[in-house]
């Protein structure tokens, strides 16, 4: 479902959504039940409802990680301010979908609030910029066709000029903000809930808009149908499909809903769908909600992570919030109290050791249930796993560690095996150690029992080397400041950054500006703040404007202000800096771009 209708509306699909991914069992059960290796890290614990096997082999790779499951519909505040950068960078955010649905209720052209659906979006649209996703524009959103019973929809009675006017409106404004989007014409045509009127009205309005907007933006890539369901041989996908084919309106990016759904059947489906028609779809395709309402925790997190990583096709996490919560919590990945305090849940720090896998991407082999995403780097190899469907023991058969780098030392590997909570989808501060184990090899290999009996929690292996250093990353801060920029400027990217001048780092820190963005009357900059040779606890920014700047918006940091003197301390979160180590802040500001010369100093 869209996350606009997270509240229980009457469609008999969410219906089936809530129940346990029944279609799971039609995956094909790809099982390798190698032989067990004596040296495995983890004492198996009594078999729950099934026992199964994946195998990692590491001689086949297939490209470096694009993070392509990295994207959610909504989940940033309405101003584009919070949550905090951290959260989206330490996940390697890649798409956000949002276009101010329930914002008002009604709301939207057709109630004649746009002003506060397109000022949302344009924030949000802008934030995504800056933090280096790709936005996808829901029009159907700013329509306000978003699970209110709206009055009109497009062409009704055959008058097109209040849909014309609309997307005159609209596209100006995207043109002023001057950020490429990929727009998605219409959220799921298929059912009343989105689209109360014929298929028929629905494709002319489909080509209508197509025809606009390819004209306006001959660079923008066009999405669709979003289509409430996954792609099937017959029935509305392949209407839509004949249409668009004979009318030359072919989006850019096929997309539909996984909610449930198998990424890799779907995508089977999609490319048969196509290619018997002759359609051409050299993207990927884009699952852009994924995920039911009961596949929110770490274990089907992962799975689809694993899922969508097998099939090519990029993915957007569905929401299921509403209300206030909608706009906010990165899709329920975060939760926060009443002061604007974030906590990361159990799903994030999934999506946050997805993120740091890097190199290469090596072959998995998943059981009927258990599917997994491994990778390989100079120094360590990681594998996530996921499941979600059943509980058991989990054989992770390691296969040709004699292809990895670093990581094999006089046939020896160490293992650290950490399991990631769902904590009935409470806060969770991060991942578990279960074992943290140095094994000898067999045949270039070994095994990793994992005891799965939480259905909703899920595994992550790291290999190291056998003398090497703690695997994982500093967890990221649990709570980030209330305090974040209020309003996003409309801004177009600056041709090339302005950086102030690097200050070595002669004492205990230094501080260097850059310009990230500029417009007429106003700027954007981030500051890193860099350590020197020991760690300091606590730091303290100060620099001069040249010509009368002022700050509008600050984050990740405490400001004062004397005259053109502007002082930051850092947050409650952010003053430990291990020696060498950075950390930044940001903020906007009135006035002409300046990058002054800052100081840095440390208690």
């Amino acid at each position: 479902m869209d996350a606009t209708t997270s509240r229980d509306t009457a469609t008999s699909r969410d219906a089936g959504s809530r129940r346990r991914r029944g279609r799971r069992g039609g995956l094909a059960a790809l099982l390798s039940l190698g032989a067990l290796v004596a040296a495995s890290v983890l004492s198996a614990a009594p078999a729950q409802a099934a026992d199964q096997s994946i195998t990692v082999n590491f001689a086949t790779t297939n490209g470096s990680p694009t993070y392509r499951a990295s994207g959610w519909i909504y989940g940033m505040t309405e101003n584009g301010a919070a949550p905090a950068d951290n959260y989206f960078t330490d996940v390697k955010f890649q798409y956000m979908r949002a276009g101010g649905a329930q914002l008002d209720s009604p709301g939207g052209w057709v109630s004649g609030k746009y002003d506060r659906r397109w000022n949302a979006t344009r924030a949000q649209m802008l934030r995504t910029q800056a933090l280096g996703g790709k936005f996808v524009l829901l029009v159907h959103d700013l329509w306000g066709a978003d699970g209110y019973p709206i009055s009109r929809f497009p062409g009704d009675n055959g008058n097109w000029t209040d849909y014309d006017n609309f997307l005159t409106r609209l596209i100006n404004d995207v043109q002023a903000t001057g950020v490429p989007v990929e727009w998605d014409l219409w959220n799921e045509p298929n059912i009343t809930i989105f689209w109360n009127r014929t298929q028929s009205q629905y494709f002319d309005m489909w080509k209508r808009a197509y025809q606009r907007i390819r004209a306006a933006f001959p660079s923008h890539l066009i999405v669709g149908p979003s289509f409430a369901g996954v792609p099937s041989t017959g029935g509305w996908w392949t209407q839509y499909l004949d249409y668009v084919k004979a009318n030359n309106v072919v989006p850019d990016i096929v997309s539909w809903h996984s909610l449930p759904g198998d990424p890799v059947s779907n995508v089977s489906t999609a490319n048969t769908t196509l290619n018997s028609r002759g359609i051409a779809h050299p993207r990927p395709y884009q699952i852009n909600e994924y995920g039911a309402s009961n596949e929110q925790n770490p274990a089907d997190g992962a799975w689809y992570i694993s899922r969508l990583e097998r099939a090519g096709a990029d993915g957007l996490r569905a929401n299921w919030a509403g209300g206030s919560n909608l706009h906010n919590d990165l899709a329920n990945l975060l939760t926060h109290n009443s002061a604007g305090q974030y906590s990361t849940k159990g799903e994030w720090w999934v999506y946050r050791f997805y993120g740091s896998q890097t190199g290469q991407i090596a072959a998995v082999t998943p059981s009927a249930n258990y599917d997994a995403f491994a990778t390989k780097d100079s120094g360590n190899a990681k594998i996530l796993v996921g499941g979600g469907t059943t509980t058991g023991n989990v054989a992770v058969n390691l296969q040709n560690l004699n292809t990895t780098s670093g990581i094999v030392q006089n046939n020896q590997v160490r293992v650290l095996t950490q399991r990631i909570p769902y904590n009935s989808g409470g806060a969770v501060t991060g991942p578990v150690t279960v074992q943290d184990t140095v094994v000898t090899l067999s045949n270039n290999g070994t095994t990793v029992n994992l005891p799965h009996t939480a259905v909703d929690d899920t595994f992550t292996i790291t290999l190291l080397p056998p003398n090497g250093s703690t695997a994982s990353p500093s967890p990221s801060p649990s709570v980030s400041p209330s305090s974040s920029p209020s309003v996003s400027p409309s801004v177009s990217p600056s041709a090339s950054p302005s950086v102030s001048p690097s200050v070595p780092v002669t004492g205990a820190c230094s501080a260097t500006i850059e310009t990230t963005n500029s417009w007429p009357g106003g700027f954007q900059s981030n500051v890193t703040v860099r350590a020197g040779g020991s760690a300091v606890n606590g730091w303290t920014v100060k620099w001069t404007w040249p010509s009368g700047q002022t700050i509008s918006s600050l984050w990740n940091g405490t400001q004062t202000v004397s005259g053109s003197s502007v002082t930051v301390r850092n947050a409650d979160y952010n003053g430990s800096i291990a020696a060498g180590g950075s950390t930044t802040f940001g903020f906007t500001a009135n006035g002409s771009a300046a990058t002054p010369t800052a100081t840095c100093t440390s208690p």
